[in-house]
């Protein structure tokens, strides 16, 4: 019987243990659901932000985790399959944070290692909102992914599309915040 009690015991006290802390991502520029600032709207399609990508940083991520990925993906963009705005991958897993403007390929602001793909706007970077004038604000998801593996055997100018079949085969956890702009 003593066994059985021992068991029962160690089951309890495994299910009340404190939970992993949450896989978050955090950007002082905007907060869930409020609006892009104009610093990281796009400069071009009648628009004239600043084009620069929001500083990021987020928690540790799960055990397990091997890389991570970051995308900026507008679901509401009027093409039928929505727009992908940055697409970088084989960040390194110590990765903890990627400052403002680290989406400019002229300027080495990533880490060692990351790819920056191509995006919907035909070249690697990132390339901030501007939707089309009078829709209602689009929702802009951001997402830095924990994969399950070292590196993803992409070439540097895979296609947004091409770079989310293999996060999403990949992916263990997501940390995402959705911000919104329209004009």
């Amino acid at each position: 019987m003593a066994p059985i009690r021992t068991a029962l015991l160690t089951a309890a006290l495994l299910s009340a243990a404190t939970p992993a802390m949450a896989f978050e991502l955090r950007s002082p520029d905007f907060t869930a659901n409020t609006p892009i600032p104009e610093r990281n709207v796009f400069a071009g399609f009648g628009c004239t932000g600043g084009n620069q990508s929001p500083t990021l940083s987020w928690s540790e991520p799960p055990a397990g985790t091997r890389s991570l990925a970051a995308t900026v993906y507008d679901p509401d963009a009027p093409t039928g399959s929505g727009w992908w705005h940055w697409v970088v991958f084989n960040l390194p897993v110590q990765t903890r944070a990627l400052p403002a403007g680290a989406g400019d390929p002229a300027k080495p602001a990533l880490p060692a290692g990351a790819v920056q793909s191509r995006t919907d706007f035909g070249g690697p970077g990132y390339g901030g909102p501007c939707p089309p004038q009078g829709d209602t604000p689009h929702r802009y998801i951001v997402t830095v992914h924990a994969l399950k593996v070292e590196s993803l055997p992409l070439p540097a100018d895979a296609s947004g599309a091409m770079v989310g079949f293999n996060l999403n085969a990949a992916t263990i956890a997501k940390a995402t915040l959705t911000a919104r702009y329209g004009r």
